[in-house]
Formats: structure tokens, C-alpha cells, sequence
């Protein structure tokens, strides 16, 4: 191969790290899934690296760009693993974190959990100054106090900081200021500003995503350069970019710098490949379904694009609630996260029923299957006595499962319940569906949509394994199982646009706009923004998108609206109307008859196109020789064990149907095909899946389920 030839795409899950490589002359993609390594996920990642590129006689050298993504920063949020973090805040306040916006969740729970403060109240420090909402200085920056407030944070320990005062986005420089006394007071401090992480209205919103990103910097600091190092030890000289929530990449600098944009770029990958497959196949509506080994996430893509909002909520107290969360300000391709996933541990509760997850036995110790000292029963254990696992092909037959050890972590449980092992195994199954199921159903409702108007796209090493039925349940008429449906969200770097998003709080209302300035807010942004595209991507061709955050006078809240391009003069008035009015009828189902608008934020997102060739999806599952065996598996809608046939995916040429109940399974999953089902490979590789009619469930799988939620 000649330099740089070959494309890499890094993704660290909760329980594997998938590598893929992308060949730009072929099209032809490679990958493994290694076992990931909590304690320091960079081994994980080098030890992958070595087996994938040894088994396909790779050259480090070839690689001309390398392109990441991690759940370590989500993690260290959910776990509260982060740095001591420390907050400095305008007098009077201190307790905006504790305050929040003064909502319960559930109102008439005596025992609510409200999400706890990343900072403690004895590390969040006043000092006196004062900006008003028009940007003009008040109070004068004491910076004395400055300088106190954060010697007692070092004192006690503090690594980052974040400064957060009051109406910074409207003038930063206080912030700045007090971030530069303390660079020179304290050079080891990390510190984050509001005005540069969050710069909008909204105190709390804004104080929370700042000591968010204070949180999370010293360890994305030490983790980059780490891997940028050891990447580069290993060979490969190429430019390492992070993916961001967004949907886009970025180069090491501008991640380092705002690393809350980090929190869910594996699932925004995943979103990223759901769309690239459901175009592939030409069903541009897809629900992509991405289940791994501690998570499921399920992300709307309408129209070959996947939903974008401006705000997400991690962890929640209650995982389907929202208001039980910690609201963080940054944008993110929209999906929802279940708790839910190869790894999930199963349980009988205080009442006898059976209730699978949220916790997970992760990587370490693993599923009692994996033989690394894990004992309690998982949905893999479970999986793997239903017969869906191939124990010596699992992992692409780099990890060898123990069927007696599955069987001796469920029987304590089947036993307590009075059932069989088997039937525990399925009752595990197929609460762990509903609870996935649920989680969805509820997602695109609260979106305005029906779920049988899309197709649900199956991806991660779970997906093909559960998507099936939880797209019975879901009431979805069809199913896509793209090729290398297991590493689908690695697949989704390599999609990856260059994208750099940016927003401002502008509160001007129609009437007192003045357009000139209006028009010098979004050319500053822009230039701002392309400034980091073209610095990821030098020479390449953006793509420039303006909205705006508008509502009408007396609301609280507001809608985001894609505008026309610009310059904007007063003649742009009609239209930004029109969308807006477009806008909030799709999300309220009408307009009210009169009101004057106001915009509140105005946001611009730059892009641009970073694959170098295209991407053939067909490449990865050329037909060979048709390969089919057989083997004994649990068959839901029976209730019983039965020899159903097991095809090879590179066997599966073009055209191939398949009826079920059946198994398809490749190096990285295995789709189960139930009774009634039916497949067909269509030119692009993937597996197109129509289910039956939804109807009454056959009496043996009913009898089953009612047995097993008793339990």
C-alpha cells in the first residue's frame, strides 16, 4: 500500500473498544472488538491495534488519519470520578447549583433524589462583581477576592476551577480577567468560563455545563495527549481528531479546550452510520438502535438526518424522567440512553419479579460466560444459553464463552423462581426487550411520531441479537441489519464530518431589530467557527447553517429555527418569519393568530465533508461460497429448544432470502431471525428484515413471559 491509504476509527464503549479500519481504494473496511480496559483504556486500545493490524498485515504508516471516540468523560460524570472541582461565582450565587430551577421532577414523591452538585458547597466561592443583562459593567471585578477565592480552592485540593458570573455571555470580561489572574497566580489550575463553554442565558443551565466541563478537563487533558502519544508510538503518524455530540469531528486542541462537547460521541456515531445504512438501503426513516455491552441507545433519524438538539440531560436520578438529570448545554445529535445491555446484570426484587439492569458487569469482571471471575447472570449469559452465541466465534472468535458457567450464574435465580433455566434465560431476554422497548416507545412519542412509520436500523454487538423483538414490540414493520452491524458506531467516525457549532445570546425582539447587527453577531460567529474547521480540514469546502433560538413575547421558552442563509438585511424579516412559524406548528400543531417575535440565542453550525472516498457498505459483506449449519436454539414463540438453521453473513450473497426462525451471525454479532420473520440481502449488504403483522403473541411465548415476570 502506498501512504496513506488507510482511515482509523477508535471507539471505547463500556465493555468493548471497537477498531475499524477503512481502505480508500476498495472501500473495504476490517475490524476487531477488543475487551476494553476501564483502569486505562489507552491499553485497550494499543493491544486492538497490534491484533487487527497483524491479522490483516497492515502498515501503521498508511494510516492518514485517525479518528476517535470515548465513553471515559460520560463515565467519569455518571460515576463521579472526575476532578476536585471547584466553582467561583458572582456574591449571592453560591447556591444556584443547589437551587436549580426549583422543579420536582415528580411532584408528590416525599423521597425525591434531585441530582447532586458536581461541586460541593464548601468549594464554591463568592466574589463581588456584577454585569448587567445589556453587558454594561455594574460592579467592578474585585480581584483581590479573586485571588483568595482561589487560594482556598488549592488549599483544599482543588484541581479545576470554573468561573461563572452572572450575564457573562452578554460581556466576558470579567470572566477573562479572572481566568488570567488566576493562569498567573496558579498555573496549575485548569479553568473554564462560562462565556467560553456556555455562552447563553440561563444561569443555572449555564453553571452547570461549565463545572461539567471543569470536571471532566484535567482527565480529557491527560487522556488526549496519552493517546495522541501512544497512537504515534505506535506507528501511525497521523492526525488524531475527536468525535464530538454534535455529530462532527475536531482536531485535539479544540476538544481539549471544550471537552463537554465529548459526552456522547460514541452514540452519536452510532446515529451518524444509522442514517449512512438507512440511505444505503433507501428507507431514509429509521429508528438506529444501537445496543452495546452496558448501554442502549436509540437515536431518530428522519430524512437521512439524525435529530439535532441543543441540550441533554446526563445523569439522571430515573433514567426515563426528565428534570432528573444534570441539564447540560451543548449541541448533540438527540437520542436517549437505556440502561440496558449485553452486560446487564438480572435480579429477582423484594416482590419475586425478575428486573434486569441498570447495573452491569461491564468489561471487568464481565458476564459469568467470560470466565474473568464475573458469577452474577447477565442478558449474555442469558443470550448464550438461548443458544444466539456461538461460544468459539464470539468476538470474531477471540474470546471463548463458558456455557456451564452462564448455566450456573442463572439457576440460583431459576431455582428461587421455580422455573427452569431456559425459561429464566428467556424470561431475562425479554424483559431487558421491554425495558429497551419502553425507553424507545416513549422517546418518539415525546417527538410528535409513531414508531411503525420507520424502520428500526440494528447496530452495536446486542443490536441484531434484540432489535428483532424489540421492534415487535415497538409495532416497526421492518428492520435494517447493515454489514459489520457489531463496530457500526467505529463505522460512523469514518462518516464523520468536520463540524464546529456556535451560539450567542442575542435577546432582541422583531421590532427593535437592528439587522446590521443582527448580520455582525452571525459573521463573527461564523468566522470563529470556520476558523477550527479549517484548521481540522484545511482546504476543504464548509457548509454553513444559521438558526436561531425564537419565541414569542411572554414565552419561556423557545423553538429552534433553521434560517436562510445570509447577510440579513430587513427584507430577511418575511422569512426568518415564515420559518418560524413552520417550526413551532411542527412542534405545537398550531400557531397562535397574532404575537410579536423576539429571538432569544442565534447559533451557527460549519461543516465539512472529511471522507476522502467513498464508504462501500457492500465491500464489507461480499458474497462467498453459502455457508449454513445448524444448532440447538431456545425458540421464544414454541417455548422450546430447536435445530435451527445458523448462516455465515459473508455467505449471504445479493438476493438471498431467509425465513425464520433462524441465525445469522458474523465476527462481531448475531442477528436472531423469530418465527414468522423473513430476510433479504439487498445490494447494498444489508439484511432487510420484515416482520409480521403485530397480532396476538403465539401462546407458548406468552405463557413464558407471564411465567418469568412472575417469577
Amino acid at each position: 500500500m502506498t501512504t496513506s491509504t488507510l482511515s482509523l476509527g477508535i471507539d471505547i464503549g463500556g465493555t468493548f473498544t471497537d477498531i475499524v479500519v477503512f481502505h480508500h481504494a476498495s472501500g473495504r473496511v476490517v475490524s476487531h472488538k477488543e475487551l476494553t480496559t476501564p483502569e486505562a483504556p489507552n491499553r485497550g486500545v494499543i493491544a486492538g491495534l497490534r491484533h487487527l493490524f497483524a491479522r490483516e498485515s497492515l502498515q501503521p504508516a498508511d494510516v492518514g488519519r485517525v479518528i476517535h471516540a470515548t465513553t471515559l468523560f460520560t463515565n467519569a460524570l455518571i460515576e463521579r470520578k472526575g476532578a476536585v472541582t471547584g466553582l467561583i461565582t458572582t456574591a449571592g450565587f453560591r447556591d444556584t447549583l443547589e437551587m436549580a430551577r426549583e422543579h420536582k421532577y415528580e411532584l408528590y414523591d416525599l423521597k425525591i433524589e434531585l441530582p447532586r452538585p458536581l461541586v460541593p458547597r464548601r468549594l464554591r466561592m463568592e466574589v463581588s462583581e456584577r454585569i448587567g443583562a445589556d453587558g454594561e459593567i455594574e460592579i467592578a471585578l474585585d480581584e483581590k477576592a479573586v485571588l483568595r477565592a482561589a487560594g482556598v480552592l488549592v488549599d483544599a485540593g482543588v484541581s479545576s476551577v470554573a468561573i461563572v458570573f452572572l450575564h457573562a455571555y452578554a460581556n466576558r470580561a470579567h470572566e477573562e480577567r479572572a481566568r488570567a489572574l488566576i493562569a498567573e497566580a496558579y498555573p496549575q489550575l485548569f479553568v473554564s468560563i462560562s462565556s467560553e463553554v456556555s455562552p447563553q442565558i440561563r444561569e443555572y443551565e449555564r453553571t452547570v455545563t461549565t463545572v461539567a466541563n471543569a470536571y471532566v478537563k484535567p482527565l480529557a487533558d491527560g487522556y488526549l495527549d496519552l493517546a495522541a502519544r501512544e497512537i504515534d508510538e505506535f506507528g501511525i503518524q497521523a492526525p488524531l481528531f475527536m468525535m464530538l455530540s454534535n455529530g462532527g469531528l475536531t482536531h485535539i486542541a479544540e476538544a481539549k479546550r471544550v471537552p463537554i462537547q465529548l459526552l456522547e460521541s460514541g452514540p452519536a456515531a452510532g446515529a451518524l452510520a444509522g442514517a449512512f445504512f438507512g440511505e444505503g438501503a433507501s428507507i431514509p426513516d429509521v429508528l438506529a438502535f444501537d445496543m452495546g455491552g452496558t448501554t442502549a441507545k436509540l437515536a431518530i433519524v428522519d430524512e437521512a438526518k439524525p435529530l439535532i438538539a441543543h441540550q441533554f440531560e446526563a445523569c439522571r436520578e430515573k433514567r426515563l424522567t426528565e428534570g432528573s438529570g444534570l441539564p447540560i448545554s451543548i449541541s448533540t445529535i438527540e437520542l436517549i440512553e437505556i440502561g440496558a445491555g449485553g452486560g446487564s446484570i438480572a435480579r429477582l426484587d423484594s416482590l419475586g419479579l425478575l428486573k434486569v439492569g441498570p447495573d452491569s458487569a461491564a468489561s471487568t469482571p464481565g458476564p459469568a460466560c467470560y470466565g474473568r471471575g464475573g458469577t452474577q447472570p447477565t442478558v449474555t449469559d442469558a443470550n448464550l444459553v438461548l443458544g444466539y452465541l456461538d461460544p468459539a466465534g464470539f468476538a470474531g472468535g477471540t474470546m471463548q464463552l463458558d456455557v456451564e458457567k452462564a448455566k450456573a450464574a442463572i439457576t440460583p435465580l431459576a431455582a428461587e423462581a421455580g422455573i427452569t433455566v431456559p425459561e429464566f434465560a428467556w424470561g431475562i431476554y425479554s424483559v431487558v426487550n421491554e425495558n429497551m422497548a419502553a425507553a424507545a416507545r416513549v422517546h418518539v412519542a415525546e417527538r410528535g411520531h409513531v414508531a411503525n412509520r420507520f424502520a428500526l436500523l440494528l447496530t452495536g454487538g446486542g443490536g441484531p441479537l434484540h432489535g428483532l423483538e424489540v421492534a415487535r414490540r415497538l409495532g416497526t414493520p421492518r428492520a435494517i441489519c447493515p454489514p459489520s452491524a457489531g463496530v457500526a458506531s467505529a463505522l460512523g467516525l469514518l462518516m464523520a464530518p468536520a463540524r464546529v457549532d456556535r451560539v450567542a445570546t442575542f435577546p432582541r425582539r422583531f421590532s427593535q431589530m437592528d439587522w446590521a447587527e443582527l448580520e455582525a453577531v452571525y459573521a463573527a460567529l461564523e468566522a470563529d467557527a470556520q476558523a477550527v474547521v479549517q484548521e481540522t480540514l484545511p482546504g476543504a469546502t464548509l457548509r454553513i447553517e444559521r438558526s436561531a433560538d425564537l419565541r414569542f413575547v411572554g414565552q419561556g421558552f423557545e423553538v429552534v429555527t433553521p434560517l436562510v442563509a445570509g447577510p440579513y438585511t430587513e427584507g430577511a424579516s418575511a422569512s426568518i418569519v415564515t420559518a418560524f412559524h413552520a417550526a413551532y406548528r411542527n412542534t405545537f400543531g398550531q400557531v397562535p393568530p397574532k404575537g410579536e417575535i423576539e429571538v432569544v440565542n442565534v447559533r451557527v453550525a460549519v461543516s465539512a465533508t472529511a471522507q476522502s472516498a467513498p464508504l462501500d457498505a457492500s465491500a464489507t459483506a461480499q458474497g462467498r461460497a453459502k455457508a449454513m449449519t445448524a444448532r440447538g436454539v431456545w425458540v421464544g414463540a414454541r417455548g422450546r429448544y430447536e435445530e435451527v438453521p445458523v448462516y455465515e453473513r459473508d455467505g449471504l450473497e445479493a438476493g438471498t432470502r431467509v425465513d425464520g426462525p433462524a441465525l445469522v451471525q458474523e465476527a462481531s454479532t448475531t442477528l436472531v431471525l423469530p418465527v414468522g420473520a423473513s430476510l433479504v440481502v439487498d445490494g447494498s449488504g444489508s439484511l432487510i428484515v420484515e416482520l409480521p403483522p403485530a397480532g396476538i403473541q403465539p401462546a407458548a411465548a406468552m405463557a413464558t413471559e407471564a411465567l418469568a415476570s412472575a417469577a
